[in-house]
């Protein structure tokens, strides 16, 4: 704590999950600075579930009063500034909202999975003519490239642009040697609305196409900036954090060998292993933000009018009061493995049914093709990432063994 008690949340900490520790263990609320924005800090599960549903809470950027002060570039002035659905409330956000629906439709992941399945044995196929007995970073090799694949199609990028947007997004996902920064996000979205631009008159089965037809049916329900920032907030958001979710589960099952058998024995589902993860590691550890659109109270702490909450998901995922004295441990047995991980309300991650699917069926045949896989590194002395956002680390390295006959 400085001396105004505010908790510093750094970025690039080596212990995200200790942070979280001292955060839960000093209040639901917390006062905190995060990339230079003083905010509140919902540290705790129950409060992290009151903020995320509080009628006084709006994502609205409107509301906070102090946002001429944010520093500009920072990854809570992207977000924040999204002018997607993300931060939309209301009859606005359900109108956005409602398009994208069907893209995330059980029949549209029925059709989807084939693929997917698909790709992962391509993926697993290049792993396997790897040498076996040297490292391999599996968060490059395989946690990124499926999800970034299967977002691609769904949403309909040119075969064109698919080596030029990657590029771009490796950074992104930190994965590669380019870094994120605001120039290279500014790149992204040129490239993306350019994507965008061309497709207009080359319509296909996608989710581009499909709203582009709605939007020429009706124009006011989908405006022309709208469409641009939901098509770039789904590929982005779309598969950055799969990326973490599969690295963590990676690194949870190899760090666990126990529970890890329990998978390979049937005796446990791969769903239990996506799930716990998602509760345990969460892809997001801290995310920005909601505003109290008037003075409120929530859990005896007051928020005044116009200050902002962040949501600490990796620290609610570990909360004792909600998952005992062993939330700390990483457990597929969980009776009831609940969590906050793709928040709750309005706001619920669409891609919450297709993250999870390709998740189980990654996992699945990653574990399947390689039973001898190792760690080279303990999972404590990987680098983290360097960012409020995303939790996972810059790298799974792994000794991969012989492939399974």
């Amino acid at each position: 704590m400085t001396d105004d008690s505010r908790f510093i949340l750094d970025p690039a900490t080596r212990d995200m999950h200790a942070d979280n520790e001292h955060l839960r263990a000093a209040g639901p609320l917390v006062p905190v600075t995060a990339e230079g924005v003083p905010a509140w800090a919902a540290t705790r599960y129950a409060t992290l579930l009151a903020v995320l549903t509080h009628p006084d809470l709006s994502r609205e950027l409107r509301h906070w009063a102090a946002r001429q002060a944010m520093p500009p570039g920072t990854a809570i002035d992207r977000i924040v500034t999204d002018t997607s659905m993300l931060n939309a409330e209301g009859e606005r956000h359900r109108r956005l909202r409602m398009p994208l629906t069907a893209a995330f439709s059980q029949r549209r992941l029925n059709g989807l999975r084939p693929r997917i399945e698909e790709l992962t044995v391509r993926l697993i196929d290049r792993l396997a003519g790897m040498p076996p007995d040297e490292p391999v970073d599996l968060r490059l090799e395989f946690a990124y490239p499926l999800p970034r694949e299967v977002i691609s199609e769904l949403i309909g990028i040119p075969a064109a642009h698919q080596e030029e947007l990657h590029r771009l997004t490796d950074a992104v996902a930190q994965v590669g040697g380019l870094e994120d920064s605001p120039e290279l996000r500014k790149e992204l979205h040129g490239l993306l609305d350019q994507v965008i631009d061309e497709r207009r008159d080359t319509p296909g089965e996608d989710l581009i196409t499909d709203l582009f037809e709605l939007h020429e049916k009706d124009g006011g329900r989908l405006s022309e900036e709208e469409l641009f920032a939901t098509i770039e907030l789904l590929f982005i958001a779309g598969h950055v954090t799969t990326v973490n979710l599969i690295t963590n589960a990676i690194g949870a099952l190899l760090s666990e060998p126990d529970q890890l058998d329990l998978l390979r024995s049937g005796r446990c589902p791969y769903s239990a292993a996506v799930e716990e993860t998602l509760r345990w590691d969460s892809p997001i550890a801290y995310f920005p933000m909601r505003y109290a659109v008037r003075d409120v109270e929530i859990d005896g702490v007051r928020v005044r009018g116009g200050e902002p909450v962040l949501a600490c998901f990796a620290s609610a995922g570990r909360d004792p009061d909600q998952y005992g004295e062993h939330a700390h441990r990483f457990d597929l047995t969980r009776e009831q493995i609940t969590h906050l991980a793709f928040g709750h309300g309005p706001h619920f991650c669409l891609g919450a049914p297709l993250a999870r699917l390709e998740g189980e069926i990654a996992l699945g045949a990653l574990f399947a093709a390689f039973p001898g896989m190792k760690l080279t590194t303990p999972l404590e002395e990987l680098p983290p990432l360097d960012t409020l956002l995303g939790n996972s680390t810059r790298a799974m390295p792994v000794l991969l063994g012989p492939r399974a006959r």
